[in-house]
């Protein structure tokens, strides 16, 4: 099964939680043993499983990100987003999720955020549940 999720952002830079989202593709699945694949079609957004509980850790990130890759420097890709394209580079464009029980299988603490890097814009995520024997 392969769903797509449809993300808004409206700021520049936005670490959004998706976690509810690719839970219910999960559970649409029925599939209760094997793994979701979520991945980020877009060269200037990513994906990063982290600490969702405290969203003070979101702005560290984002706040790390922007102090060693800032958004203007000397870069030489002529559509003056290369910063976004590196962060993007840096997070991934896909995460692994092992489901067990027909659930994700994930820390207690821990979330699915979708990383903006050029927004506001309007993205996609798709999610491909695998099942396993």
């Amino acid at each position: 099964m392969m769903k797509t999720i449809s993300v808004k952002t409206d700021s520049h830079t936005q670490f959004i939680d998706i976690t509810g989202e690719i839970k219910s593709v999960v559970a649409d699945s029925n599939v209760k043993q094997g793994m979701a694949v979520v991945y980020v079609p877009h060269t200037t957004a990513g994906i990063t499983i982290n600490e969702s509980a405290d969203p003070s850790v979101r702005t560290d990130i984002i706040n790390s990100l922007e102090k060693n890759i800032p958004w203007s420097d000397n870069y030489r890709h002529s559509e003056g987003n290369a910063a976004a394209h590196i962060k993007a580079s840096l997070m991934g464009s896909s995460v692994n999720i092992m489901i067990e029980n027909g659930r994700l299988v994930l820390g207690t603490w821990q979330g699915v955020f979708f990383c903006e890097f050029d927004g506001s814009r309007s993205r996609k995520v798709i999610v491909k549940v695998i099942e396993s024997s």
